[in-house]
This record gives C-alpha cells, structure tokens and sequence, in this order.
C-alpha cells in the first residue's frame, strides 16, 4: 500500500483515491459541501486555501492546499519507485 503525501505532513492511500479534482467548479463545490453536511469531509489544507478535492473510494472527500498536478506528480513518482523496486 503506497501513501501520497498531500500536503503539511498528511497522506491519503494511493489505492484509495478515485479523482484528483480541482476546487473551483460549481459542482466540485457542492460535492464538498455535501460531504461536509454528511459529515464525509476530511480539511487538510490546515486553514489554507483549498487547491485539490480527492474523492476516495470509501466516499470521503479530502482536501489539499497543494495542486492536482502536484499530488498527481508525487502520485506518478511512488509509481515509478515502486516499479524500480520490483525490478
């Protein structure tokens, strides 16, 4: 089981992760605010602006105040480790 490092200490499981989302659309705000109302919200931007919503297969919803392409990068970096590793 691989962890991504989502920002200020904190990590989610790779395998868990459905969708790597970018906050500003409409949508994405009301999936936040009802996972906030479902009590399925999950803040680790730790007061900061939140810059990625990931959406994980258990339903919860985590925020970020690192960019999706910064956790996708550190994502695809564990990847490529792990692979290395099993060479």
């Amino acid at each position: 089981m691989g962890l991504i490092n989502i920002g200020f200490g904190n990590m989610v499981s790779s395998e868990r992760v459905l969708s790597i989302l970018s906050p500003d659309s409409a949508p994405i705000k009301r999936m936040v605010q009802e996972a906030k109302e479902r009590s399925m919200l999950i803040d680790a931007s730790f007061g900061r602006k939140t810059r990625a919503v990931l959406v994980m297969d258990t339903d919860h919803v985590v925020l970020s105040a690192i960019t999706p392409e910064a956790i996708a990068k550190r994502h695809a970096d564990k990847i490529l480790q792990a692979d290395e590793e099993e060479v």
